[in-house]
């Protein structure tokens, strides 16, 4: 499966380690940046994996800043991406299960690397539920 990551520079320390266990679970990974810990406004590397997720060119994205909250602002302006941030195991599950989420936001300033690795290992191995969700999921975009 081909996964898109994306970060800001608050994100950048987390990156290559979540790109690394990614890469090691047999997945192709496109990296659209930042790479180094220089100040950069995080929507431009925000909408290029959006973009690539609602183009179906990736299955998931994974995006990496501070608080999880601006990439995940910027993400969900993307009519067919379903941003969630995930900073505990039960959030990663039930973004995936109940809400089809298909773009991980990660809020590296409050998550250790190491939760941030399970987390998005999990949030990779979740499949969604469908049934009552998928009902729901279709009524979330307006476009």
């Amino acid at each position: 499966m081909k996964i898109a990551i994306g970060c800001d520079h608050a994100g950048f320390p987390y990156k290559d380690a979540i790109k690394k266990m990614v890469e090691n679970r047999g997945h192709k990974v496109e990296d659209y940046g930042t790479d180094s810990t220089d100040s950069v406004d995080y929507p431009d590397f925000v909408h290029p994996v959006a973009k690539r997720v609602e183009e179906k060119k990736v299955r998931f994205g994974i995006l990496i800043c501070g608080s999880g909250n601006g990439v995940a602002m910027t993400a969900n302006k993307h009519p067919k991406i379903r941003a969630a941030i995930c900073w505990n195991p039960d959030l990663a599950v039930l973004a995936r299960q109940h809400n089809n989420a298909n773009v991980i936001c990660i809020p590296a300033r409050f998550i250790s690397r190491k939760k941030a690795l399970d987390i998005v290992g999990i949030f990779l191995d979740t499949k969604f539920e469908g049934g009552r969700h998928a009902r729901r999921v279709r009524k979330i975009s307006l476009c």
